[in-house]
């Protein structure tokens, strides 16, 4: 069972807000080319809100999920280069093509926006959705994909984690939690504990060579070339 984030004392909002002047942007409400509902006003708003049994959401709704999803890749993008205390609403917003108003809508507050990009479970899902004999080979590969099209891969922004205050702490726990202890509990054998935290190490490492040392012979090679010459350095950690 994986373990919920911690998250700071902030709490961030489950959803949209419900109160307050509707903000207008991506998210607004679908274009007038879309079909009007056919039962009403009261109708109307059941669909919009998915409320009526077998209805899809309205085009609004999945443009907000959208928006949501444009704000979290931005946070990422953010989180994986700079501190916590340099990131601004402002720059997250304009990177996501959204206002900041938009941003405070959804989230709320940087903090609580920074708390939900601070868990680690959906990338952690991704790095270690292999069988634990091809899992080195593989977790590389996600680290190099995320690299080269997203400019941030699984685990990386670790290495931006404070060293000092609440959020650090926080980042540090939920690493420990979601990536390498939950990669501990699939190896077998003696010292699985410290594998996994040399193995996820090796991973860390190839993210700041590729991202932030910005090796050129290393962004040079090819994905396939690369996870062939270090996937088994990875794998030997986890079967030796």
């Amino acid at each position: 069972m994986s373990t919920p984030p911690r998250t700071p004392g902030t709490q961030e909002p489950t959803g949209p807000a419900t109160t307050g002047p509707a903000t207008t942007g991506p998210d607004s409400a679908a274009p007038s080319s879309t079909a009007p509902p056919t039962g009403g006003p009261a109708a109307g708003k059941a669909e919009e809100n998915g409320e009526a049994g077998g209805v899809r959401p309205a085009p609004g709704r999945r443009d907000a999920e959208a928006t949501k999803a444009a704000i979290l890749r931005a946070a990422r993008h953010f989180l994986a280069r700079h501190p916590h205390a340099d990131i601004t609403l402002k720059a997250v917003a304009e990177r996501a093509g959204v206002s900041p108003p938009l941003v405070l809508k959804y989230f709320g507050n940087k903090d609580a926006l920074l708390a939900r990009v601070m868990s680690f479970e959906t990338d952690a899902a991704g790095l270690l959705a292999a069988p634990l004999a091809d899992l080195g080979p593989h977790m590389v590969r996600q680290v190099l994909v995320g690299q080269r099209e997203r400019g941030a891969d699984p685990v990386v922004r670790i290495v931006f984690a404070p060293l000092q205050g609440e959020h650090g702490d926080v980042l540090r726990a939920n690493f420990r939690a979601q990536v390498t202890e939950r990669l501990a509990a699939r190896l077998t054998g003696p010292d699985a504990a410290l594998r996994a935290e040399l193995a996820v190490g090796a991973l860390v490492g190839l993210g700041v060579m590729y991202g932030i040392a910005r090796g050129e012979r290393l962004r040079a090679g090819t994905i396939d070339d690369i996870t062939a010459r270090y996937g088994p350095v990875v794998q030997a950690l986890l079967t030796p």
